[in-house]
């Protein structure tokens, strides 16, 4: 069995986040002043993303191709000689994404401020999880837990599929496991443990097929609100928690 044919099991990525949060991830990655994109760097980039995503077996919404093909041809008009004697001044080729990013940025942000206000009857029937410093495994005063977003996930999960030895990927694994049994051994280890690495996880064996398991099932736990993913620095330990607190 050629371990590429990893599951017929497939995610959309617009339940999590589009097109718009990705150029933003992006350009703060980059840290990109947002009135001057580098169209041929982000597109580069957006193309690479896009390459990492089907290779994890997530299932691209549509909204993230004609995104593709939008910088595609912003990047071609902005390669275009200008004009020695222009009749009127263009529009820059950017500016029409550059307010989408900007409307865009504007609602995430006041939903995001929104969010964290206090609503009536909201968690009457859970208690909150342990905030990660107060766990056993909380990482030391020195460290700072951030929220990974899905494409620093992806980012994550990608190498470390790609670091695997290319032998590997030609071997025969009989191991039975679905997304489901990968549900439910996260959830007993959270009970358990209350929060755990992705590699404890994953265990002594790091095969592509339990590493692209794993992160679908993390991914339809976050999606389900179940747990949170949090990093101390980047590209540093992923650690997660239960977005709410377990019985043991």
């Amino acid at each position: 069995m050629n371990e590429e044919q990893t599951t017929d099991y497939a995610i959309k990525l617009d339940i999590f986040e589009g097109p718009l949060d990705l150029l933003l991830y992006l350009i703060k990655k980059n840290e990109i002043d947002i009135y001057n994109i580098p169209v041929a760097l982000i597109t580069e980039q957006y193309l690479q993303y896009l390459k990492m995503i089907k290779s994890l077996n997530l299932d691209l919404a549509g909204e993230y191709l004609v995104m593709a093909s939008t910088l595609i041809h912003i990047k071609s008009r902005m390669l275009l000689p200008e004009p020695e004697e222009p009749e009127e001044e263009e529009e820059d080729p950017r500016a029409e994404l550059v307010r989408q990013l900007l409307e865009y940025k504007a609602f995430k942000e006041a939903a995001a401020n929104l969010s964290q206000r206090p609503i009536l009857e909201r968690d009457v029937f859970t208690r909150a999880a342990l905030l990660p410093e107060e766990t056993e495994k909380a990482p030391s005063d020195e460290e700072e837990l951030v929220e990974v977003s899905i494409f620093e996930l992806i980012e994550a999960f990608h190498r470390l599929v790609t670091r695997l030895d290319k032998k590997e990927l030609m071997e025969i694994d009989l191991e039975k496991m679905s997304v489901t049994d990968i549900i439910n051994e996260i959830l007993d280890r959270l009970s358990s443990e209350k929060n755990v690495t992705f590699d404890e996880l994953l265990g002594e064996i790091k095969s592509r097929r339990r590493i692209v398991y794993t992160f679908l099932a993390l991914l339809e736990l976050i999606k389900l609100r179940m747990v949170k993913v949090y990093q101390a620095t980047a590209f540093g330990v992923i650690r997660i928690f239960p977005a709410v607190e377990m019985e043991a």
